[in-house]
């Protein structure tokens, strides 16, 4: 009961804060951007408070993991400052999570408070305070599973809004035309693969090759991802059970998607470690309800090594076409270069679909 009182007092310090979104926070065009990586949230806090029982309870709540993917990929890394090194340098870190401790603090417990907007556009600032150590660490056990949850929406929301301010009018009007559906989408990115029912759009390179029929040869080192949009006739609500979706994917990237060896095609990985999973899932607006899709695929078709990476899929029914439709978002880059922006910026992809016709 103690701790069933302790989360609610922090989860209604929180609420009582400020009760807007990421999503329905206004946007300002004016003002300078963000800094810092994506995945990164910048701990602001004195060095004992660091090396306490508290920077175990931060890893816990604020670490957590992208799955299934091999290698691993954390949702965020814990870049830590001291207060005296932040007012020495740039505030303007995306995700800055402050904590103190002030004598003055008059509250029974430690307050958990979100700021947005603080010294860049779309910063997000959240701060844990208490009187005392004790109150600070109870804080931290209990409530960063709601912090986390705040930094992890808008990483996504930031790309996606950077994206649709971006806006590939060609791209998406041939998109809207063929498939009915708006995405937002990064500058650069071009139709590589246009049929009835499935699209390819490939992103500009990063930095290791995917080679794809028409796509050539990349530089070894470069990554390559993009996003593949299909659709199929809608007929059960059983369509959408894990293994028939992973059915109807194969299926579909075996005809559409062959690599540039003859006889090679995407497919997926099905090994134990990186078997994929799925959960339900709704876009920015939550006008769209459907069913996401996280796991690895591998060009298959030969016994031969061949490449492959990730893919993070959105499937959801259009009620007029009676369509079953899939946005689909593959990375291929080396394991030792983090996926985590990658991954970021196929999942804002995939929460800005809007159903137009």
């Amino acid at each position: 009961m103690r701790y069933l009182t302790l989360i609610f007092m922090g989860v209604l310090a929180w609420m009582t804060f400020q009760n807007c979104s990421p999503s329905s926070t206004k946007y300002t065009v004016s003002g300078p951007t963000v800094t810092g990586k994506v995945g990164e949230i910048l701990v602001v806090c004195d060095q004992f408070i660091w090396d306490s029982e508290i920077k175990a309870h931060l890893d816990t709540g604020l670490t957590q993991w992208i799955m299934p993917y091999f290698p691993d990929v954390a949702t965020f890394e814990l870049v830590h400052r001291t207060p005296s090194h932040f007012e020495q340098g740039v505030k303007r870190f995306r995700n800055t999570l402050f904590i103190n401790i002030d004598p003055k603090h008059k509250g029974a417990k430690a307050d958990i408070n979100k700021r947005m907007d603080v010294w860049a556009r779309d910063q997000m600032v959240v701060e844990v305070i208490g009187k005392d150590y004790n109150q600070v660490l109870e804080a931290c056990k209990t409530g960063m599973k709601a912090v986390h949850k705040e930094f992890d929406q808008i990483e996504w929301f930031r790309l996606m809004k950077q994206f649709k301010r971006e806006e590939n009018h060609n791209v998406q009007k041939k998109i809207r035309d063929n498939f009915g559906i708006d995405v937002a989408l990064p500058e650069g990115a071009r139709i590589v693969t246009s049929r009835k029912n499935f699209y390819r759009i490939e992103f500009p390179l990063g930095s290791r090759p995917i080679e794809f029929i028409g796509s050539g040869t990349q530089d070894v080192g470069s990554v390559l991802s993009g996003i593949m949009i299909y659709q199929y006739d809608y007929k059960d609500s059983s369509q959408f059970i894990l293994e028939n979706l992973l059915t109807a994917r194969d299926t579909m990237l075996r005809y559409n998607v062959p690599h540039e060896i003859d006889g090679l095609y995407m497919g997926t990985q099905y090994a134990d470690l990186v078997y994929p999973e799925g959960n339900e899932m709704e876009t920015a607006d939550g006008k769209i309800k459907g069913y996401e899709m996280r796991g690895m695929f591998v060009f298959t078709g030969k016994p031969i090594h061949s490449t492959g990476g990730a893919f993070w899929a959105f499937h959801f029914v259009k009620p007029k076409t009676k369509k079953l439709m899939c946005v689909s978002g593959y990375v291929d880059a080396p394991s030792t270069t983090s996926w985590t922006q990658n991954l970021r910026e196929i999942q804002a992809i995939l929460k800005s679909v809007e159903i137009i016709k």
